[in-house]
Formats: structure tokens, sequence, C-alpha cells
């Protein structure tokens, strides 16, 4: 597989995220990234609980304090660094990480299946 650019590094500051598409198992996926205490880190865009996306498709992910992933619809609560639910109806249960690194002023994702 190939890796797949998904954000310059200089878009990404620290809280703040972006979404972007991929594909895996044959069918396109929404996934979103984010910068949270330095460090980069991507979940696929589907909330545990419901298969619903988090945002209402305005890339907002993060609370207000921008400590924790809220879920919109459900009010569920993420922790970033891990994407556990810590608070709500899919307590206990997690996002599912996607694989992706920086290098030289870009972010890669390394999951999923290239697109077409």
């Amino acid at each position: 597989m190939r890796a797949q650019e998904i954000a310059k590094s200089s878009e990404l500051a620290e809280g703040t995220t972006a979404k972007f598409m991929f594909v895996r198992g044959g069918k396109p996926a929404e996934g979103f990234v984010a910068r949270f205490q330095g460090r980069v880190v991507a979940y696929e865009n589907k909330c545990r609980h419901l298969p619903l996306t988090l945002d209402y498709a305005d890339n907002r992910f993060f609370d207000n304090t921008g400590k924790q992933f809220v879920c919109q619809t459900h009010g569920a609560v993420f922790n970033p660094a891990d994407g556990l639910c810590v608070r709500g109806p899919c307590e206990g249960a997690s996002l599912f990480p996607l694989e992706v690194r920086e290098s030289a002023g870009t972010v890669w994702l390394h999951a999923g299946e290239p697109q077409p």
C-alpha cells in the first residue's frame, strides 16, 4: 500500500483537525486527523455507539476545552490520545485508529487501501 497525503503539517496546529477520505474493504470511508499535545493522531470518523460521524460535517471534533473529542450526536466523550470513550453510550469502546506519520511537513496515512 502506498502512503496517502492527508494534510500539510502547517495546516494542523495544536487542537485542530482535518478530515479526509480513504478506502477500507473496497469502500470509501471518512477519517480525521488531529494534533493533540504535539502529537498527530487519526481515527475513522465513526462513533462507536451508532455508525454516525462524530462531527456534523463541520470538522468540529474537540469539546469546548480542546481536551477531548465529542460525538455531536450522542455526546460520547473520547480521549484524543488513544480514542477510548470515557463517557457516554459507548463507554469503554474505542474509535478505530488509523496509522499516520508526519514527515517533511506532511501528514501521511499508512492504513486503508490506495484510492483509485
